[in-house]
């Protein structure tokens, strides 16, 4: 798809989940499934900080490398330190929707305990935003950090997503099916506030040029 470099300034934006919880507000992390560990080494850092007493990680059997994603990452955080009382796993999931169905014990828990969300997702997976607003209505404010996912041996960033086929594949299918999805009413629109995300109703302009 060739677009102005505005219109893939704005496509980057609009994809990009990355908005943290204050240093000084504890939450529970909610890892998106993937065969790629850098979550478990994000989710770690913040529970050794004191500023993630629980972690719940998502993920069933992957279709690309057979791992189950939830074990890997309660294996990972095990690892690194994390103790098994602030591990919450499933690993029934085989997509993101399923992620968040499957893991609402655990959001409802942390949410009982007065702890916001955080996702960790890949930076431009926006889906994973707004499925958390459709599927817990009740969420609040919640926060979003991002990683940058490897394929075929090649980080994708916001600045090169554009030059990785596989990278400029995925970016594009995200800020198409999100769009379509809002306009469909498949799934709530989200805002950005200062700091975090909140589910909303407005429909997203962009379009290309």
């Amino acid at each position: 798809m060739n677009v102005t470099a505005k219109t893939r300034l704005a496509i980057t934006s609009y994809v990009d989940i990355e908005a943290p919880p204050p240093e000084d507000v504890s939450t529970a992390l909610l890892i998106f499934g993937t065969n790629q560990s850098t979550p478990a080494d994000l989710a770690a850092e913040l529970h050794h900080q004191g500023r993630a007493p629980l972690i719940i990680a998502t993920g069933g059997v992957n279709r690309h490398n057979g791992i189950v994603e939830g074990r890997m990452f309660r294996q990972l955080l095990l690892e690194r330190d994390v103790p098994e009382s602030a591990i919450r796993y499933e690993d029934r999931s085989t997509n993101t929707p399923q992620n968040v169905e499957n893991a609402l014990p655990y959001i409802n828990e942390a949410l009982a305990e007065g702890l916001p969300i955080t996702g960790i997702s890949k930076w431009f997976h926006r889906r994973t935003i707004n499925l958390l607003a459709t599927l817990v209505p009740d969420l609040g404010t919640f926060y979003a950090l991002s990683w940058e996912p490897v394929y075929s041996g090649q980080a994708t960033t916001r600045d090169n997503w554009h030059q990785i086929p596989d990278g400029e594949r995925r970016v594009l299918r995200e800020w198409n099916e999100v769009r379509l999805r809002i306009e469909n009413g498949s799934l709530h629109d989200t805002t950005r506030v200062n700091p975090g995300w909140i589910r909303a109703n407005t429909p997203c302009e962009i379009r290309p040029t």
